[in-house]
Parts: structure tokens; sequence; C-alpha cells
């Protein structure tokens, strides 16, 4: 179904799921059977100028992108998307670019938005430094805490938060429309001091990764550094209850029970936080 909206911009959640999604690979438990989920991304489309951004690549954009077309009903001729933002080289959210290359979509000069830092990991490595070469993207290099525009109109600010920096660093982003502001941040280490980042935003879509502890029985979760679903509620307990509903998580594991445990999703919103449902939009 195409958007309906009397506003601008609009944001919508075309994936919630960690960086494996769903099924995850090798998993053969009843968490992952019969069960499709894409890793986390957002598209925001410009009802007006008919532009599209896109904010994550991840392993799962060919889809990703066929939702997007129908939600905006995309013509034959017309640009995939008009920006690319990427808040960080982890496997799912800029694996994706590669197809953008010759192999597949062939794109010309896609705007797409980095740190500098993961600038210095695409643009000397292969095979990402071939989709430079190819001038199929062309990197924008963005600056924490200074505002830029993908699109006209549509103001993005970048902010620096702590990740694992195995070979960049991570933004979040702030996105404002005409209207309300978004937050993505999809992936942290965790949710203390979080809160400067909640000041004016309408929606949150914060990393949500885990629920609880014992979600990895035979690993260390620990060096898995994300913030756990019940802590979080403890630690922005009273934001919650001041903004119910302002909080959304994301970026779900496979084993998070969040997604399919409907007494735990009662109890997260009864808290004041919620569940990022696949599809759910936000008019900006």
């Amino acid at each position: 179904m195409a958007y309906q909206s009397r506003f601008r911009f609009l944001c919508t959640v075309l994936g919630r799921a960690q960086d494996g999604g769903i099924p995850h690979f090798g998993c053969t438990r009843g968490c992952c059977k019969g069960k499709i989920e894409y890793p986390a991304c957002i598209g925001i489309y410009d009802s007006v100028n008919n532009k599209r951004v896109l904010i994550e690549a991840t392993p799962d954009i060919a889809n990703q992108v066929a939702l997007f077309d129908d939600l905006t009903e995309r013509k034959r001729g017309e640009r995939v998307f008009d920006a690319i933002l990427i808040t960080h080289a982890h496997i799912g959210h800029y694996a994706g670019l590669l197809h953008l290359g010759k192999e597949a979509g062939s794109t010309k000069s896609i705007p797409t938005y980095v740190s500098a830092r993961m600038s210095s990991f695409i643009e000397p490595n292969s095979p990402w430094s071939q989709l430079v070469i190819d001038n199929n993207i062309e990197l924008k290099h963005v600056e924490s805490k200074t505002p830029f525009e993908p699109i006209e109109g549509l103001t993005v600010e970048p902010i620096t938060v702590k990740h694992r920096e195995d070979f960049s660093d991570t933004f979040a982003f702030r996105i404002t429309g005409e209207e309300k502001t978004v937050l993505f941040a999809p992936d942290l280490d965790s949710l203390e001091g979080i809160e400067p980042l909640l000041d004016g935003v309408d929606v949150a879509y914060l990393d949500g990764t885990f629920y609880d502890e014992d979600e990895l029985p035979n690993r260390n979760i620990s060096q898995v550094p994300h913030p756990l679903i019940k802590r979080s509620m403890k630690t922005l307990e009273s934001f919650a209850a001041e903004h119910p509903d302002v909080i959304r998580f994301i970026h779900f594991n496979h084993s998070n029970p969040a997604l399919h445990d409907k007494q735990i999703q009662e109890a997260i919103k009864h808290a004041g936080f919620g569940i990022t449902k696949h599809q759910e939009c936000v008019a900006l």
C-alpha cells in the first residue's frame, strides 16, 4: 500500500532485526523457523519532491528497497534513492553497499554520508573501493554534531556514540522534518547517559538487541556489548513515565523474546516503552 499522508516527510521502518536478520544464519530453533525479519533500516520519503533517503545498507537491501519502492510508488527510470546514510562498519549496516556495484544496481553517484573514519575504511579496501572508483557512490564526510541536509528540507545531525569500534566509529542520527524529530541509534554499548540525545525527540529508535543476559547460553554476553532491554527500562524509567512510547526498541537479535513473547511485550508497553513494528511510519 502506498503512503497516504498530509505530511511532507515520512519515515518508515524497513527492518528491525540485528545484523543477521531472521532467520539467523545456522539457527534451527523456533525463533527463526517460518519467520522473516530484515536488519535495522529506515527509509525517509519526501512526498513533495519525490526524494528518498535510506539509512543503513543492510545485507537485505534489495528486499528493503523493493518494499520502499512499493510504498513510494517509484516508477521505472526514477532514481532508487537520493542519499544513503550509514551509522558504522558492522556487517548489518554497510554490507548492502555491494548491491550498488556493477554486478547488481550499478548506481550513479549516490551521495553516501559517512564519518571520516568510515570513509577511510571504504576507500582503500576492496571490494568497497570499487564502488568509489566506478562512481557508484559519492562519499560525503559528515562530522558529529554538525547538521546537514541529505535532501532539501530534511535536517540530520550525526552524533558519535559509544559502540564496538572494529573498523569505524559509530553515529546515531537525529532526523528532523517539518514538524517532528526521530532519533535512530540502533547500535550502542549501553543506554547509560543517553538522555541528552532524547531532548526534543518525538520518537527514539534505540538499541534493543538483547532482552536479558540469558539469551546466549553458549557465549559470554558481556563480550557482545549491547544494552539489555530489562536494564535499559530501569535506566530510563523516569523518562519513559513522562514520555510514553517515545523510546522504541529496535535491532533485535533473533534470540530476543521481546519479538514474540506477549507477556514481555505487555510489560514493555506498560513501562512506557515500545517494540518497533515492521513498516511502522512516523510523519515528520
